[in-house]
């Protein structure tokens, strides 16, 4: 069991690590093509989402999807619904601190120096996406709790994702590493928080 584990880790972190590889490698290329390919109608669109696609929409999304739950009597949803709250409140502070960090101008920015800068200036803060970090912890809890659910919300942080790139705030590696780290987060939180939970459970039925 042990080594299974052990060999799901290095598998997922030799994929992260060439999906984080290739997004730096194609940065320009997509950054370049988007602004090549922009539309009125589809860039409006994109503001809007990238509007409702950040924490204070999760936020009241979660808080309200756990009230229900919390008065329907659902332990179990409960519980999901806080943790995916938790899990993007920890993508958000980690995310939060690797932009003071290190400061990346954001592609709309007009600078010589793509890293480094005013560490305090929000034109400075790409690396990573907060949005893409946020919704990916958010609906990760809820692929790892129950998958057939979150994968059916997989579209919105990865819609999420490409609306930050197409208005310019974000190259794609910011995007993907802000995934990366938002996944981190879900899988962690879901293992302290809802693994213990399932495996007390089954303990008991056997």
């Amino acid at each position: 069991m042990k080594r299974a584990a052990v060999f799901y880790w290095l598998v997922g972190i030799a994929i992260a690590a060439i999906a984080i590889g290739a997004a730096f490698y194609l940065d320009d290329t997509v950054w370049h093509f988007i602004m090549q390919h922009q539309n009125r109608a589809v860039r409006s669109f994109m503001q809007n989402v990238s509007r409702f696609g950040d924490w204070p929409s999760h936020v009241a999304l979660g808080l309200l999807l756990a009230g229900i739950a919390w008065w329907r009597g659902s332990k179990k949803w409960t519980r999901i619904f806080l943790s995916m709250l938790l899990a993007m409140a920890i993508a958000g502070i980690a995310g939060h601190v690797i932009k003071r960090t290190v400061p990346r101008a954001r592609p709309s920015v007009k600078s010589e120096l793509r890293w480094g800068g005013p560490r305090f200036s929000p034109k400075y803060h790409a690396f990573p996406s907060g949005h893409v970090a946020a919704s990916t912890a958010f609906f990760g809890v809820l692929i790892f709790a129950r998958r057939r659910v979150g994968l059916a919300c997989l579209p919105i942080p990865i819609l999420i994702g490409f609306s930050r790139m197409y208005i310019g705030a974000h190259y794609l590696s910011d995007v993907v590493c802000a995934a990366v780290l938002g996944i981190l987060c879900a899988l962690l939180t879901a293992h302290f928080l809802l693994l213990p939970i399932a495996n007390r459970k089954s303990a008991i039925e056997n």
